[in-house]
């Protein structure tokens, strides 16, 4: 039985990864904060270790007292990162410095694993082909536009010099039953409205969550190491087919459709930024997020994991988006 560890296993996608790893019969440790919310890590048969990624010595101390003496986990799938933050600095230290410290860990501990996969983004590629529309390949240089994207390859590159075992997964939009960001689209659209923004085409990916957690532990069993790899659903859709799939999951006949200007959206998201430092609590709508969202060209080339590891995503959008309408009403989101 393999030994897995999921590390960020209490956010959205790190419960889905935990559950998957439980259905192939994997023995499983949900790596999470004391404060961590446990709501959707009910089963039984999961191993906690608490990580205090603030103290080099306390993530040591934990991860050589988790197994005996002379075991290791198999593998270890690293999914702890942060999408909002105050500063440049907190992206840094959450996405990068956490992740330089549990590797570090892992090595005073002796607990290298067979193989690391760590959840990194496409936004640590940076804007594509805003033109040509020609798909991201994984041959491509990144240069990130955001603060996000750029402390994610900072990431990456640390891994690529620390002497771990490990494959990098680059995931586009990820959505799915209990994901929090894509709700407030379905939850505009059931009012009546949907926004947009800029007025050239633009086309997008998207990932249903179960499907990235299978090919994690697909990759996991047969990928190489020191890959990295692209990961969305190979068909791209435009704004309009999302509005569209969207409306009709949610009951919605007719939607108003507001195409926002970018550079409306850019004044907005710099004041919505200062208004969250203000707060001291970082907004949903900010510079990172509006470079992000004025990206034209989402395609996404995934060849590469099709062939090293057999990447065959089994949920298109119609069926993810219905499924996942079903679980917010279910749960009374909607």
């Amino acid at each position: 039985m393999k030994k897995v560890l999921v590390v960020g296993a209490g956010g959205f996608v790190g419960g889905f990864i935990v559950e998957e790893a439980l259905r192939r019969g994997y023995d499983v440790w949900a790596g999470v904060r004391e404060s961590t919310s446990r709501k959707y890590l009910g089963n039984p048969s999961i191993h906690f270790l608490n990580l205090d990624f603030d103290s080099q010595d306390s993530l040591a101390s934990a991860l050589t007292s988790a197994l005996p003496e002379g075991e290791r986990w198999d593998w270890i799938v690293y999914n702890l990162g942060a999408t909002k933050c105050l500063s440049f600095s907190d992206f840094s230290k959450i996405n990068y410095d956490y992740l330089r410290r549990f590797t570090d860990a892992l090595s005073a501990a002796g607990k290298i694993p067979e193989k690391l996969l760590y959840m990194s983004s496409l936004s640590a590629v940076g804007p594509g082909d805003e033109n040509g529309y020609t798909p991201f390949t994984e041959r491509m240089v990144p240069h990130p536009n955001t603060k996000y994207g750029a402390s994610k390859l900072k990431a990456e590159m640390h891994l690529a010099m620390s002497g771990i075992p490990h494959v990098i997964f680059r995931p586009t939009g990820i959505y799915g039953p209990r994901d929090k960001d894509y709700f407030l689209m379905f939850e505009a659209i059931k009012k009546g409205f949907d926004f947009s923004v800029g007025f050239r085409k633009q086309v997008l990916s998207f990932i249903h969550v179960e499907d990235l957690a299978r090919a994690v532990y697909d990759a996991l069993e047969k990928a190489p190491c020191g890959e990295t790899y692209n990961i969305a659903e190979p068909h791209c859709y435009t704004q309009k087919d999302f509005r569209d799939i969207a409306a009709a999951s949610v009951g919605r006949r007719f939607v108003f459709a507001l195409c926002v200007p970018l550079w409306g959206l850019r004044m907005v998201s710099a004041i919505a930024e200062k208004w969250g430092v203000m707060k001291m609590k970082p907004s949903t709508l900010n510079r990172d997020k509006y470079n992000i969202m004025k990206q034209r060209n989402w395609k996404v080339d995934v060849s590469k994991a099709v062939a090293d590891f057999g990447f065959s995503p089994r949920i298109g959008l119609i069926e993810g988006v219905e499924s996942t309408v079903d679980w917010y009403k279910k749960e009374g989101w909607l």
